[in-house]
């Protein structure tokens, strides 16, 4: 018995069957009908050989039947089940949720884009509830009311007028066009917030695409000449970070060296390193009118499918002088940011497109989803992914309920 209790209970199971086969110990009931008890933290529990369900002789489980492994009881005669390690003790209170919340969402995470026409109108978006095409003075009303609620970041995105549009996108640096005119009265009154802009030819091309056609074809490196000119224009018209969004390769570095040689050197570039050609844009189209006017953006836009493609892109955006990274669209392509927060110190950013935010809308409108508690939620998918900004077109909103909460 000495023997046998210092060895383990399968061991000692063993040891009894051997001696009871060779004779050696006939005091030992048969193997088939052996207990073996044992004592684990200080409370007695029994192991048997029958099966767990022969216990309920009247369909009934006793959770403390004697015979039961499943369920002991502690000192105070209450059940007990011996698990050392339980993760909820860390959600037992929204104090300590608070206290070990790994990811948080703030208002300075966001970046809000806002659409703009050199119109006195101001016109509802029908495939994007809520959103506004504003003229220049409805720019101004929603950047101060955003800024009210904590909001330090805007992207600018021009609906241009189809008299101006031409296959080189002339208009793009126009000095004296929409969106410089746009950045001049933003930072005149509101110096303190950042605006980002859009580098890219499709809202200016009467072609619909990102780039110069040619033959069918959207030629890269004659398209990243308009970009140069596009980018400068606007870091002369006050634009602290520049977005090209156009997917011409070697685009980064040749920008960088035109706003280098210019003297913007501290003009900022934010690169949408991973954009992906993808369905999630119709509404975005709508708002600037800028569906291809053929065929559609796979030639440059990345293929949904690939993923380790975004970590080359990364790469030559990071070798090319980029500041930032975006991955767009955001919530389907969460495991590209992570990626990208794998690989990269930059910062990353998440555009939560049109095509994300129109769902969301239209779910809530149903009354199908709380719209506060999704939204919300989805920005701290965002956050947790790795993001360090997300561009949404629900940062006005979702700060005022963040103010909230």
């Amino acid at each position: 018995n000495n023997f046998a209790s210092a060895v383990s209970d399968r061991n000692m199971l063993s040891l009894l069957i051997i001696l009871v086969s060779l004779g050696l110990c006939d005091s030992f009931v048969s193997p088939t009908k052996l207990n073996v008890q044992w004592s684990a933290a200080g409370k007695n529990r029994a192991h048997a050989s029958q099966p767990l369900n022969s216990f309920d002789k009247n369909k009934e489980f006793d959770n403390f039947d004697s015979h039961s492994p499943v369920m002991g009881k502690n000192r105070l005669d209450e059940p007990w089940l011996e698990q050392r390690s339980r993760p909820r003790r860390n959600r037992k209170s929204e104090v300590i949720r608070s206290m070990v919340r790994e990811s948080i969402v703030t208002p300075s995470d966001f970046i809000y884009p806002l659409f703009i026409h050199d119109e006195s109108s101001t016109v509802e978006i029908a495939s994007m509830p809520g959103c506004m095409r504003h003229s220049l003075d409805s720019m101004m009303k929603e950047v101060q009311e955003a800024i009210s609620h904590g909001i330090k970041s805007f992207i600018l995105f021009p609906k241009i007028a189809d008299n101006l549009k031409t296959n080189y996108a002339e208009e793009s640096y126009n000095i004296n066009g929409l969106v410089p005119r746009a950045l001049q009265m933003i930072k005149s009154k509101f110096p303190e917030v950042v605006v980002c802009t859009d580098v890219a030819l499709d809202p200016y091309s009467n072609q619909g695409h990102d780039g110069v056609v040619k033959d069918g074809k959207i030629l890269n490196d004659v398209t990243i000449m308009q970009l140069q000119k596009q980018a400068v224009m606007q870091a002369r018209a006050g634009s602290d970070i520049v977005a090209p969004s156009d997917m011409m390769d070697g685009r980064i570095g040749a920008i960088r060296d035109a706003l280098d040689s210019e003297g913007h050197t501290d003009a900022s570039i934010m690169a949408y390193t991973a954009k992906y050609a993808s369905a999630f844009y119709g509404p975005f189209r709508d708002a600037l009118d800028s569906h291809p006017g053929f065929g559609d953006k796979k030639t440059y836009q990345q293929d949904p499918s690939n993923g380790r493609e975004a970590l080359l892109e990364a790469m030559l955006d990071e070798q090319e002088g980029a500041d930032m990274l975006m991955v767009k669209p955001g919530l389907p392509y969460l495991d590209v940011i992570h990626r990208l927060r794998a690989s990269s110190v930059l910062p990353i950013a998440a555009y939560h497109v049109s095509g994300e935010y129109a769902m969301l809308k239209a779910a809530a409108q149903k009354g199908w989803l709380d719209e506060k508690k999704a939204v919300l939620e989805t920005m701290t998918c965002f956050k947790r992914a790795g993001t360090d900004m997300i561009l949404t077109y629900y940062a006005k909103q979702a700060a005022m309920w963040l103010h909230e909460k």
